[in-house]
């Protein structure tokens, strides 16, 4: 899909430069992946938050082999 952006240059040119990606296509593309990740994975470490710990629970006990 064709998208016209006014990008600002000197962030293009060091997204280019620390992404090691050959054109400003693939620097942005891998930018917003890694952008969109982030996200991601912040929104799980916001679930984790929410869970119920027991802190009675003794995980070794499950790991006899009787």
């Amino acid at each position: 899909m064709a998208t016209n952006l006014d990008l600002d240059p000197n962030l293009l040119e060091r997204a280019l430069a620390v992404s090691g990606e050959r054109t400003k296509k693939a620097a942005v593309t891998r930018a917003l992946e890694e952008f969109i990740a982030r996200r991601e994975q912040a929104r799980i470490e916001d679930l984790f938050e929410q869970l119920d710990w027991d802190a009675e629970y003794d995980y070794k006990a499950n790991r006899s082999r009787s």
